[in-house]
């Protein structure tokens, strides 16, 4: 800024800082009264943040629940004990008690709930690759890859995540579940829950999820329908608890949504293809 220029500053119109109750359909897969768990579409924001006030899981929740959600989360956040990404499919519960969401926070802080997540990655991995397992905090456990690797801020790019010195500790488990030609459909367990952490973990094995802007290259060396794929290819697909008031066993299991089914049937497709050309 050099002297003389005149500016002109114009504020928006104060917005309000509580949410708006949206009547939206929800795919509820389970609700009493202390709780609720959804399974939330690739493309909806959890809670409202800036760029995205409005059509978030938040809003769609205070239309079902009323005045029902803990309040804990703060008056942005009423209800939401842990996050999924806004292109991220799956099962997300939420608490609709503050009993129930300090519980939930409790069995989440201290790992205590299984999460496991479908995702199609390019390449395939293998725990007989020496590259794979020379990489620091990668190794093979049973059938599984497990990858210990701290997960910070990225240093030149803060809306990014990155494996760094000095991130807190994150671990992700990895296995293959079919070969889809030069892809793969993965499962991922979390004994961690950083953010972004699969897509980072993978990424930095070399196995980035298709579909990923951020952190996959999606060039050359894709079939096709793999570099159309609009959405990172991830679905949180079973959330397993104790329910922190009644103390009974819950697991929810969801299928793969019908984009990503399409995508690994025409990888799947494509690969077989490949291989009776051969």
């Amino acid at each position: 800024v050099k002297p003389g220029p005149g500016w002109v500053i114009v504020l928006p119109d104060p917005a309000p800082a509580e949410p708006r109750a949206e009547a939206m359909p929800l795919a509820i897969l389970h609700e009493d009264a202390d709780l609720i768990v959804i399974d939330k579409p690739p493309g909806m924001v959890v809670h409202p943040a800036p760029g995205a006030e409005a059509g978030t899981l938040v809003n769609a929740l205070l239309a079902h629940c009323g005045d029902s959600l803990s309040g804990i989360g703060g008056i942005r956040r009423p209800g939401i004990v842990h996050r999924i990404d806004k292109d991220t499919s799956g099962i997300i519960v939420a608490a609709k008690t503050d009993r129930a969401h300090q519980g939930l926070a409790a069995l989440f802080a201290a790992h205590d709930i299984e999460r496991v997540y479908r995702a199609v990655l390019r390449g395939v991995p293998d725990r007989g690759s020496a590259r794979l397992m020379g990489l620091p905090g990668v190794s093979a456990e049973g059938g599984w890859i497990r990858v210990e690797a701290p997960i910070g801020r990225h240093p030149a790019d803060r809306k990014r995540m990155a494996v760094r010195p000095g991130g807190r500790r994150a671990v992700t488990r990895v296995r293959v579940i079919r070969r889809l030609g030069e892809c793969a459909l993965a499962e991922c367990r979390l004994e961690t829950g950083r953010t972004h952490q699969i897509r980072v973990h993978m990424a930095h094995i070399g196995h980035a999820l298709i579909g990923d802007p951020v952190y996959g290259r999606q060039g050359a060396g894709l079939p096709e329908v793999a570099r159309r794929f609009p959405r990172q290819a991830l679905h949180a697909a079973v959330l397993g608890f104790v329910h922190p008031v009644t103390g009974r066993a819950m697991r929810f299991e969801s299928p793969l949504p019908p984009d990503m089914a399409g995508l690994v049937a025409a990888l799947e497709a494509g690969g077989a293809a490949e291989r009776a050309d051969r």
